[in-house]
Protein backbone atom coordinates (compact mmCIF):
# COMPACT_ATOMS: atom_id res chain seq x y z
CA UNK A 1 0.00 0.00 0.00
CA UNK A 2 1.17 3.85 -0.48
CA UNK A 3 2.89 5.29 2.78
CA UNK A 4 0.66 7.38 4.54
CA UNK A 5 2.59 10.25 3.60
CA UNK A 6 2.34 9.04 0.17
CA UNK A 7 -0.95 8.78 -0.26
CA UNK A 8 -3.02 10.40 -3.49
CA UNK A 9 -6.03 9.75 -2.10
CA UNK A 10 -8.16 8.14 0.59
CA UNK A 11 -11.65 7.56 -1.23
CA UNK A 12 -14.07 6.52 -1.33
CA UNK A 13 -12.84 4.42 -5.03
CA UNK A 14 -15.72 3.52 -7.61
CA UNK A 15 -15.01 1.88 -10.71
CA UNK A 16 -17.82 2.22 -13.52
CA UNK A 17 -18.29 -0.75 -15.89
CA UNK A 18 -21.69 -3.04 -17.65
CA UNK A 19 -19.19 -6.06 -16.00
CA UNK A 20 -21.78 -8.09 -13.69
CA UNK A 21 -19.30 -8.79 -10.45
CA UNK A 22 -19.62 -9.73 -6.94
CA UNK A 23 -18.79 -8.64 -3.85
CA UNK A 24 -15.22 -9.62 -2.81
CA UNK A 25 -14.28 -10.10 -6.49
CA UNK A 26 -10.95 -9.07 -7.85
CA UNK A 27 -10.75 -6.74 -10.81
CA UNK A 28 -7.35 -7.25 -12.20
CA UNK A 29 -4.87 -6.12 -15.02
CA UNK A 30 -4.30 -8.31 -18.15
CA UNK A 31 -8.46 -8.54 -18.87
CA UNK A 32 -9.56 -7.02 -21.83
CA UNK A 33 -10.63 -3.14 -21.18
CA UNK A 34 -14.19 -2.00 -21.30
CA UNK A 35 -13.13 0.96 -23.87
CA UNK A 36 -11.00 -0.78 -26.91
CA UNK A 37 -10.41 -4.31 -27.83
CA UNK A 38 -7.01 -4.88 -25.92
CA UNK A 39 -6.10 -6.21 -22.97
CA UNK A 40 -5.09 -3.28 -20.30
CA UNK A 41 -1.94 -3.35 -18.44
CA UNK A 42 -3.39 -1.55 -15.59
CA UNK A 43 -7.30 -1.20 -13.71
CA UNK A 44 -8.48 2.00 -13.64
CA UNK A 45 -10.81 3.66 -10.78
CA UNK A 46 -11.78 7.10 -9.73
CA UNK A 47 -12.70 9.20 -6.48
CA UNK A 48 -15.77 10.67 -7.65
CA UNK A 49 -19.06 9.33 -9.07
CA UNK A 50 -19.26 11.19 -11.71
CA UNK A 51 -16.05 10.11 -13.51
CA UNK A 52 -17.55 6.42 -12.42
CA UNK A 53 -20.55 7.27 -14.53
CA UNK A 54 -18.85 8.07 -17.15
CA UNK A 55 -16.82 4.71 -16.92
CA UNK A 56 -19.71 2.55 -16.67
CA UNK A 57 -22.11 4.89 -19.62
CA UNK A 58 -19.50 4.45 -22.06
CA UNK A 59 -18.54 0.70 -21.90
CA UNK A 60 -18.36 -0.81 -24.87
CA UNK A 61 -20.74 -3.84 -23.51
CA UNK A 62 -24.30 -3.64 -24.32
CA UNK A 63 -25.14 -5.39 -20.77
CA UNK A 64 -26.36 -3.14 -17.50
CA UNK A 65 -24.86 -0.07 -16.07
CA UNK A 66 -22.83 -0.72 -12.94
CA UNK A 67 -20.89 1.45 -9.92
CA UNK A 68 -18.78 -0.25 -7.77
CA UNK A 69 -17.39 0.72 -4.66
CA UNK A 70 -13.61 -0.67 -4.59
CA UNK A 71 -10.65 -0.61 -2.29
CA UNK A 72 -7.21 -0.64 -3.91
CA UNK A 73 -5.47 -3.34 -2.84
CA UNK A 74 -1.87 -2.21 -3.91
CA UNK A 75 0.10 0.90 -5.15
CA UNK A 76 -1.61 3.30 -7.38
CA UNK A 77 -0.91 6.23 -9.72
CA UNK A 78 -2.89 9.29 -11.11
CA UNK A 79 -3.96 8.22 -14.54
CA UNK A 80 -1.90 9.91 -16.94
CA UNK A 81 -3.89 9.93 -19.87
CA UNK A 82 -6.40 12.12 -17.91
CA UNK A 83 -4.21 14.32 -15.70
CA UNK A 84 -1.05 14.90 -17.70
CA UNK A 85 -3.03 16.05 -20.74
CA UNK A 86 -6.82 17.24 -20.28
CA UNK A 87 -6.93 17.70 -16.64
CA UNK A 88 -3.55 18.37 -14.59
CA UNK A 89 -3.64 18.38 -11.19
CA UNK A 90 -6.10 15.43 -11.40
CA UNK A 91 -9.34 17.41 -10.48
CA UNK A 92 -11.18 13.83 -11.78
CA UNK A 93 -9.36 12.04 -9.13
CA UNK A 94 -8.29 8.98 -11.72
CA UNK A 95 -6.08 6.76 -10.98
CA UNK A 96 -4.64 3.47 -11.99
CA UNK A 97 -3.01 0.85 -10.84
CA UNK A 98 -1.20 -3.13 -11.90
CA UNK A 99 -2.26 -4.20 -8.45
CA UNK A 100 -5.79 -5.53 -8.15
CA UNK A 101 -9.18 -3.87 -6.89
CA UNK A 102 -11.33 -5.61 -4.59
CA UNK A 103 -15.27 -5.11 -4.71
CA UNK A 104 -16.56 -4.17 -1.80
CA UNK A 105 -20.44 -3.09 -2.90
CA UNK A 106 -22.43 -2.14 -5.75
CA UNK A 107 -23.81 1.19 -6.20
CA UNK A 108 -27.61 0.24 -6.19
CA UNK A 109 -28.78 3.03 -7.84
CA UNK A 110 -27.66 6.28 -9.53
CA UNK A 111 -28.64 9.30 -11.70
CA UNK A 112 -27.30 9.12 -14.98
CA UNK A 113 -26.04 11.73 -17.67
CA UNK A 114 -28.39 12.73 -19.82
CA UNK A 115 -28.97 11.46 -22.97
CA UNK A 116 -27.66 14.36 -24.83
CA UNK A 117 -24.72 14.14 -22.54
CA UNK A 118 -24.09 10.67 -23.55
CA UNK A 119 -24.28 11.05 -27.07
CA UNK A 120 -21.91 14.37 -27.33
CA UNK A 121 -19.44 12.42 -25.65
CA UNK A 122 -19.95 9.19 -27.48
CA UNK A 123 -19.59 11.58 -30.75
CA UNK A 124 -16.43 13.38 -29.48
CA UNK A 125 -15.15 10.21 -28.89
CA UNK A 126 -15.66 8.84 -32.44
CA UNK A 127 -13.77 11.80 -33.96
CA UNK A 128 -10.95 10.71 -31.77
CA UNK A 129 -10.89 7.25 -32.91
CA UNK A 130 -11.45 8.65 -36.27
CA UNK A 131 -8.11 10.62 -36.27
CA UNK A 132 -6.25 7.53 -34.12
CA UNK A 133 -6.39 10.02 -30.76
CA UNK A 134 -9.10 7.90 -28.83
CA UNK A 135 -5.99 4.84 -27.88
CA UNK A 136 -5.37 4.14 -24.46
CA UNK A 137 -1.70 4.21 -24.41
CA UNK A 138 -0.93 2.21 -20.93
Amino acid sequence: MNDKKDVLDNGPFFHGTKAELKIGDLLEPQHLSNYQDKKSNYVYFTATLDAAKWGAELATSKSKERIYIIEPLGDFENDPKVTDKRFPGNPTRSYRSKSPLKIIAELGSWERHSDEEINHMLTSLKKLREQGKAVIYD
